[in-house]
């Protein structure tokens, strides 16, 4: 039987990033130096397929430090992590190693910066993530106030309004986040924002790509996890650009093909943390279904690498 005819718009930039990267290589990294098990604080990256495959090789993903034995090596994840928990993996005496993405430790940075010259913070992100906790977590209690909307600018009540500063989660809607920049800098005109945007470049680059797919077709779909705040950012942003049909699948088998049916062109793209494997199998039930022709948009070329930790490069 003949297959129907379909475009495919592949993303380029699109999956993993350097952070994400370089954090699993830590995991692989440590599990190579000190053997198995190896403890992973939280999720060391948001995506089951990797998680499983690092769970098989010997990691072991729990949520608190506590759950770690104090004689084996635990890893911190590339979200980051409040003050707290490395300062209790040093009383315990337990060898830690930081996969805190780098552009994650910058606004951590950020954060303490602006405390230390009496500013108080305000955090634009998503409560309850990973990555906001984390770097809430690098300020004395009451020091930072987080805000989620541009309603909730409205709503807070700093301190000393003449002493503010703002940081971002790196994984937000770039539009979005600039709306709420806007809103608190009408409400706070003397608000202080970060020397260079907060929100990372794989984040930016994988956004301005689904923009330029959504020109091109009315669906869309991003490979992801539904925890990943980067992946379901970048169904919102298909969404807001034109696509009438944009949902998050973390496998090909989650595709809903009859939601397809009659379509003539579809954009693929994937959040930072799907690897290329789960891209291409996506691809390739496509392929079983259509005769596809694969076009590449490409808004942006990566080369962006993050060196891992020096105590994973020294001999055991």
């Amino acid at each position: 039987m003949t297959k129907p005819p379909l475009t495919l718009y592949l993303a380029a930039p699109r999956g993993f990033c350097a952070g994400v990267d370089r954090a699993i290589k830590i995991v692989e990294m440590a599990l190579e130096k000190w053997g198995a098990p190896v403890y992973v604080r939280h999720e060391i990256v948001h995506n089951k397929f990797v998680v499983d495959g690092l769970r098989d090789k010997g990691a072991v993903f729990v949520e608190e430090l506590e759950e770690c034995p104090a004689d084996r090596p635990v890893i911190f994840s590339a979200h980051g992590v409040p003050k707290a928990v490395p300062a209790e993996a040093a009383s315990r005496e337990m060898l830690y190693v930081d996969a805190t993405c780098p552009l994650v430790s910058k606004v951590h940075i950020e954060a303490e910066r602006h405390h230390s010259n009496g500013l108080q913070m305000v955090m634009i992100g998503h409560e309850g993530h990973p990555e906001t906790i984390g770097t809430m977590g690098q300020l004395p209690s009451g020091e930072g106030i987080l805000v989620e909307t541009v309603e909730d600018v409205a709503t807070i009540t700093p301190r000393d309004p003449q002493k503010l500063a703002f940081i971002t989660q790196t994984t937000l809607s770039v539009d979005d986040t600039a709306d709420i920049v806007a809103a608190l800098q009408t409400r706070f005109p003397g608000i202080i924002g970060p020397h260079k945007e907060d929100i990372c470049y794989a984040t930016t680059n994988r956004q301005e790509a689904v923009k330029a797919m959504a020109a091109k077709t009315r669906a869309m779909l991003v490979i992801g996890a539904p925890n990943s705040s980067n992946s379901k950012r970048l169904v919102e942003v298909g969404s807001k650009a034109g696509c009438d049909y944009a949902q998050l699948v973390q496998r090909a088998q989650d595709i809903d093909w009859r939601a397809l049916d009659g379509i003539e062109s579809i954009g693929i793209t994937a959040g930072a943390s799907a690897p290329e494997v789960l891209i291409n199998e996506v691809i390739d039930a496509f392929g079983a279904r259509f005769d596809t022709t694969i076009e590449v948009v490409e808004t942006a070329v990566e080369n962006v690498e993050f060196k891992v930790p020096r105590v994973l490069r020294e001999p055991a």
